[in-house]
């Protein structure tokens, strides 16, 4: 099964389900803002991803730049971060199996078919 990890205000995220939907593939739609992350999803999506939680902050929001610019975090307090803020978390992720991948541009999703 695919799910698309998704925020329908982010024009990326928007995009990203867009090319999902050409595809022609069954998938789901994960609204994180609706449903929040727990813990042991956010580390389970960041070793899908393979990426340390620091490459998935969105370095252009006022939270990162109020409250994280500057500091050096550890995984499971970025993990904390974006449970408390989670328009820091880049967007759209797009998982099929145990791979996942952050899906801007959306044609890195292409990896995953």
């Amino acid at each position: 099964m695919i799910t698309i990890y998704h925020n329908p205000r982010c024009r990326k995220s928007r995009a990203g389900l867009a090319y999902l939907e050409g595809k022609g593939v069954e998938f789901t739609i994960r609204n994180y803002f609706k449903e929040p992350f727990t813990p042991e999803e956010l580390r389970d999506l960041l070793r899908k991803l393979d990426l340390p939680a620091r490459e998935m902050v969105r370095t252009q929001e006022a939270e990162y730049k109020n409250l994280y610019k500057g500091r050096e975090l550890s995984d499971e307090e970025w993990i904390q971060a974006f449970i408390e803020h989670p328009k820091l978390f880049k967007r759209p992720v797009v998982v099929k199996d145990d791979k996942a991948v952050w899906a801007d541009p959306p044609e890195k999703m292409d990896i995953l078919f």
